[in-house]
Formats: structure tokens, sequence, C-alpha cells
């Protein structure tokens, strides 16, 4: 039996994947945070900030990497 496929290998990548979700959402909550205050304190409008989201976007549009 390999133990790479084990049932405790598999429970292990899957508390993993929970901590990863776990921490891209406090990750996008401090990002809107600043991004509110930012805006509160009249640094950035939100229209700049959605301009800029699409120029990232549409700059990310193809990906660094081979795709099937």
């Amino acid at each position: 039996m390999d133990s790479y496929f084990s049932p405790m290998n598999e429970v292990n990548i899957l508390a993993k994947l929970a901590d990863l979700k776990e921490d891209q959402y406090r990750q996008l909550l401090a990002l809107g945070a600043m991004m509110e205050l930012l805006v509160e304190k009249g640094v950035l409008s939100r229209e700049e900030i959605a301009q800029k989201t699409s120029e990232l976007d549409h700059a990310k549009a193809r990906p660094p990497y081979p795709t099937a």
C-alpha cells in the first residue's frame, strides 16, 4: 500500500486546504479594509481602484504557463 494515498494523508491535505481558505479570507478582508480606508481618506477613489483592477486583470488574461 502506497502511503502517499493513505486516508490520513488525504485528511492532512484537506486540512491544509481549509487553512489556505481561511488565510485567503483574512487576506481579502484586510485588503477590503485597506481599500475602504484609502477611499475614506481621499487617497484613492473607487473608480481608480476599479480601473487599476481592470488593467491588472487584462494584463493577466494570458496565463504564464501552457494550458491544455
